[in-house]
């Protein structure tokens, strides 16, 4: 699999995962949650744009 591929897949698993921490955070008002989903979120988006850029650098 190339990397930018497994970039992409990656980001995209973080970003759900953020998501659902999020959701879970907000609903049982845990605000570490919350902002840790936000975080893997956000980390998760910055990831699958590195693949992006990769895949149109050509790596």
């Amino acid at each position: 699999m190339k990397s930018s591929t497994k970039d992409n897949i990656e980001g995209k698993i973080h970003q759900v995962k953020g998501k659902v921490k999020q959701t879970i955070g907000s609903v049982a008002k845990d605000r570490d949650l919350e902002a840790e989903g936000k975080i893997e979120n956000l980390e998760g988006k910055v990831q699958e744009k590195v693949g992006e850029i990769k895949k149109v650098a050509g790596k």
